[in-house]
């Protein structure tokens, strides 16, 4: 999941993140996200867990010394580097989705290429047991 560390604009953006946690929720589908517990990456993750979802945080030290990471998440990946983080978050996941976000929503749409081509076809992914 690629999605803005800020609420957004638009009302429609956080009913989409909650939606979205939710609906991958009740479909057993982890969800694969950047950490944060704030904005539209902490809605998707609190809408999730709420509905007793399996969420994995992948966020870098120096961010997570920042920016405290989600406290709810079922586990958490720490790395060193944003490269690292977009890297870890392609090597745990099998489908991609962006929400509304800024320039680090729009970086991580660099997955597309070798990374992507590993990965689920669209409209697939794995189910959590």
């Amino acid at each position: 999941m690629f999605c803005g560390s800020n609420r957004g604009a638009s009302p429609t953006y956080t009913q989409a993140a909650q939606d979205v946690g939710r609906l991958l929720a009740r479909q057993h589908i982890r969800l694969v996200y950047g950490g944060a517990s704030e904005g539209l990456m902490g809605i998707v993750a609190d809408a999730a867990l709420a509905e007793g979802g399996a969420v994995t945080g992948v966020i870098p030290r120096a961010l997570a010394a920042e920016e405290p990471p989600h406290e709810g998440l079922s586990e958490l990946h720490l790395v060193e580097t944003m490269h690292e983080r977009k890297a870890r978050m392609a090597e745990l996941s099998s489908a991609f989705i962006a929400l509304p976000g800024g320039l680090g929503t729009l970086e991580g749409g660099g997955l597309r290429g070798h990374q992507l081509d590993a990965a689920a076809p669209a409209g697939q992914a794995d189910r959590v047991p």
